[in-house]
Parts: C-alpha cells; sequence; structure tokens
C-alpha cells in the first residue's frame, strides 16, 4: 500500500524505475527491497494501473498515465514526457504474425540538447 501512495498521491502523471521509487520508499522511512518494489511494480502493471515503458535492453520505466500515448526519451538525463496518442500517426504497418493482433503501437522518440519535462 506504502508504494501504491508514493506512486499515485500526488495526481500527477509520473514516470519512475524501480531504483528510482526504491529510493523514494527508503528515504521516507518505508522499509522495502528493490525485489519487492520490482514485484510491485509488475503488479500493478498487469492489474493495469501501470504501463511499463521500456526504452532500451537495461532500462524500463513505469508509467501512471495508462492511457494510449507515446513518449518523448531525453537521453541526456534519462526523462520521460507524455505525447498525446493523437499526436503521432503511424500511416503503414506490417500485417501481424498469423494468428496474433495488433495490441497497442508504442512510439519513443529520441531526443537531445533540450531540458527536459518529467
Amino acid at each position: 500500500m506504502a508504494l501504491a501512495q508514493l506512486l499515485f498521491q500526488s495526481g500527477n502523471h509520473r514516470h519512475v524505475t524501480a531504483e528510482q521509487l526504491h529510493a523514494e520508499a527508503k528515504a521516507r522511512g518505508i522499509a522495502v527491497s528493490l525485489a519487492t518494489v520490482y514485484n510491485a511494480l509488475h503488479q500493478f502493471t498487469a492489474a493495469g494501473l501501470l504501463r511499463e515503458v521500456v526504452v532500451d535492453g537495461t532500462r524500463s520505466y513505469f508509467d501512471t498515465n495508462a492511457a494510449d500515448h507515446h513518449h518523448f526519451y531525453y537521453e541526456e538525463t534519462g526523462a520521460l514526457s507524455d505525447i498525446p496518442s493523437d499526436a503521432v500517426t503511424v500511416t503503414m504497418m506490417p500485417e501481424p504474425p498469423s494468428g496474433t493482433a495488433v495490441k497497442r503501437v508504442d512510439v519513443i522518440i529520441r531526443v537531445s540538447g533540450a531540458a527536459a519535462r518529467s
């Protein structure tokens, strides 16, 4: 419950890594392991409360905005900011493999040189 409060209490949309949330919890005196933080984040994601945004093979963010949208990724700072879904148009997509259907399209636009908004 304490992790959910950290994630959602402000009412603002957030993009956090497990390590960032773990550090926030420790700073507030919440005794929780990093493994527990990861498990909770994955459970929140499975329940549809969060979206996992994988920016590369070594970094995932958890987004409290579970609605359909895309992201700017600021390479210098590692921050993410939202892009409304209607601001990106995908005009051509390949047919999905037989027996599958497209569930969602995630677009991450990598930027550099600008101040990051989170």
